[in-house]
């Protein structure tokens, strides 16, 4: 299997030709050392420290791609103004190792998530991407636990936070080294031309995900590589391009950190899932 191009990240954050080039070419962009070992740990003590004090449900709110558990749950549909722990399906919030997921505006709403989100770094990677006026929409940290983390079915970003045109793209960052062995990201290279398959959105106060595909095939998932990723590094995602990651079966865990930004030019569809209270509206950088 081919594995995915390489860069190494520069200082300023800022993206050569040849970076942009295999972006657009692929739908994704892996970069090198865009953190430091440091703020690396930093982050994953705050994430740990915020799944075990932030508010939850009496009855532990599951998170799942597969089943969509978390579909008619009021604490998911309320978690885009808040922080919120999600656990794996079926196994609560008794053990630590259950952990999924924290979402999805720790980048408004914790100190240190804000400090780390709103680097002048990204400002940079954004602005030469051509976001003409970026907005940190949403913010999430993935656990994998080891043995325990579940996997994360083939999906496009612009299908959960829509735009007109589509502009979002997702920053995702490797708070651990990210491997074949414990569920590193999959994607198909130049997937993200082959438009929209699903829209997954409010009707009335139901979620629901619209089919788009008209009988066609979603993708050639058999051509989908690896995006192997060493802690640290920074891996951006067109908003069309399908990707994937299996669950860890490995002793190894594998957190990451994934920050969406959407372009305030392009059009909000008001139908999206994710709701903020008029109080807390998208900001920049």
């Amino acid at each position: 299997m081919k594995a995915a191009a390489k860069f190494q990240a520069h200082g300023d954050g800022s993206l050569s030709r040849e970076m942009l080039d295999s972006y657009v070419r692929n739908g994704f962009l892996v970069l090198a050392d865009f953190w430091s070992a440091e703020t690396c740990q930093r982050v994953m003590e705050r994430a740990e420290h915020l799944a075990e004090t932030v508010d939850r449900p009496e009855q532990s709110a599951a998170f799942s791609t597969t089943s969509r558990v978390q579909d008619s749950d009021s604490y998911f549909k309320d978690s885009g103004g808040r922080i919120a722990v999600f656990f794996e399906e079926g196994m609560g919030d008794q053990d630590g190792r259950a952990v999924n997921k924290l979402g999805h505006a720790m980048h408004d709403l914790d100190p240190v998530f804000e400090q780390v989100s709103r680097d002048p770094r990204l400002a940079q990677v954004c602005h030469d991407l051509a976001i003409a006026d970026p907005g940190l929409v949403q913010s999430m940290v993935i656990f994998k636990r080891p043995h325990v983390g579940g996997e994360v079915t083939a999906h496009q970003d612009s299908t959960f936070l829509h735009t007109t045109p589509t502009s979002v793209v997702g920053l995702w960052f490797a708070l651990e080294d990210a491997t074949v062995q414990n569920g590193c990201l999959y994607a198909v290279p130049g997937a993200h031309e082959q438009g929209l398959k699903q829209r997954y959105h409010y009707s009335g106060e139901a979620l629901v995900m619209d089919d788009l595909r008209d009988g066609e095939e979603s993708w050639e998932l058999s051509q989908a590589v690896p995006l192997e990723a060493s802690a640290g590094s920074l891996v951006i995602l067109h908003g069309l391009l399908p990707h994937f990651s299996g669950a860890n079966t490995s002793a190894k865990s594998r957190m990451a950190y994934t920050l969406h930004v959407i372009d305030q030019k392009a059009k909000w569809s008001d139908d999206n899932w994710l709701r903020r209270a008029e109080d807390m509206p998208v900001r920049g950088f």
